[in-house]
């Protein structure tokens, strides 16, 4: 069988800041979504493919930012190499995998690799792309996801044979309506992908040399400079995906991919998630060390951390509750995301919009409570944003409190 490694791209501080205040003491990567850190679930998805030897992943956060979550990484994954490659500075989708490409293809030197971006949720089909892939044998495999035609232009688009699914055509956030199939941010490629972006770069180079206005650095980026010619060319193909996908790019998208990942891990692993009662409605994830009455209702969609506190008749429905907060009785979280070491007091209320991916223009959809906010007894905080170690005492709404 031949050797398959993966690239899953995380990064680093200066991106992120859409994620914000979440993002501000925990980094993107590591955020918890469903119960584990972003990173994991195209990590635990990537482990299940035959014949993977190696996961590397890139990003220019410091070592010991990540140093956690890999050592944990290779004691749930043991049969898989995993290791952290830090960039001296962002180099780009594409450079950053031509800077390590000598501990890539290091031996066992891979015939397959897999790349694959951390800002997205998906049933990341790796196994049928991998599938598709050894078919056609062109340079690269691009996971395709259908979108909305109103939102398509916000994405990379492909234009793709309906027979062969060879892309015929790739434009990155064009200015008019191309097609309604997106670049998902899952890509399989050749070995010979190192071929295309040494290309890439000599022509980026060579244009350096001539034109004063194009800058001569290692920054590269996967969609435009490589895929781009690479459908011109005829040479990548498009594994259209049917399952969920999402982009997370905004705190909001984070309570919409918590809730697409427990209705996953409903069917794939039931026995991670907590058990239906009266008082707690599928799917919930509860921490094992949290701390729940039994009066307090839960869910559904409900992610609860470590140290979490949740008192008499409490209720918490489509959200996320980081590690040691304190959800006082008759408390209610709905729609928001609450940080780790808050306090929500006794009948305050936490909510956003009910359908957070229906934003109104200008208003914001869930509530982001970040670290340390304290909420006074029967204070309403509604589709609100709110920065670290504030107390609240009035009621606010629609507002981003500073």
């Amino acid at each position: 069988m031949s050797t398959t490694k993966a690239i899953v791209l995380v990064g680093g501080p200066s991106k992120g800041t859409r994620m914000r205040p979440l993002t501000l003491d925990c980094p993107k990567p590591l955020l918890p979504i469903a119960g584990k850190p972003m990173v994991w679930h195209p990590i635990s998805a990537l482990a299940k493919v035959p014949g993977l030897s190696e996961i590397i992943i890139i990003g220019f956060y410091e070592d010991s930012v990540m140093s956690g979550f890999i050592k944990e990484a290779k004691r749930e994954f043991p049969n898989i190499g995993i290791s952290y490659l830090r960039e001296y500075k962002a180099l780009g989708t594409a450079g950053g995998l031509y800077h390590f490409r000598d501990s890539i293809l290091r031996p066992p030197v891979p015939q397959n690799i897999f790349i694959c971006n951390i800002d997205i949720c998906s049933a990341f089909p790796f196994q049928e792309i991998l599938e598709l892939h050894s078919k056609h044998r062109g340079v690269g495999t691009i996971m395709g996801v259908n979108v909305k035609k109103e939102s398509a232009q916000k994405y990379g688009c492909i234009v793709t044979e309906p027979e062969s699914q060879l892309m015929v055509h790739y434009v990155e956030k064009p200015d008019s309506w191309i097609s309604n199939t997106v670049n998902g941010g899952v890509y399989l490629f050749d070995k010979s992908l190192f071929d295309e972006i040494k290309v890439a770069m000599d022509q980026k180079t060579a244009r350096a040399a001539e034109d004063p206005l194009v800058k001569s650095d290692d920054i590269l980026r996967l969609e435009q400079d490589v895929i781009v010619p690479l459908a011109a060319a005829k040479k990548m193909y498009v594994y259209e995906c049917k399952d969920f996908w999402r982009q997370i790019k905004t705190a909001a998208s984070a309570v919409t991919a918590n809730q697409l990942y427990l209705t996953r891990i409903q069917k794939t692993n039931a026995d991670f998630l907590a058990k239906s009662s009266s008082n707690i409605i599928s799917p919930v994830y509860i921490d094992s060390t949290a701390t729940i009455d039994p009066t307090a209702k839960i869910g559904p969609n409900v992610a609860i951390g470590p140290g979490v506190q949740v008192g008499k008749g409490v209720r918490i429905k489509d959200a996320i509750v980081l590690e040691n907060t304190v959800l006082d009785k008759h408390s209610c979280v709905l729609n928001s995301i609450v940080g780790s070491n808050c306090n929500i007091g006794p009948w305050a209320r936490v909510d956003g919009n009910p359908e957070p991916e229906q934003d109104v223009k200008g208003q914001i959809s869930v509530t982001i409570l970040a670290t340390e906010v304290s909420l006074a007894p029967e204070t309403l905080v509604r589709s609100c944003i709110v920065l670290p170690n504030k107390s609240l005492s009035r009621n606010s709404a629609n507002e981003v409190l500073l």
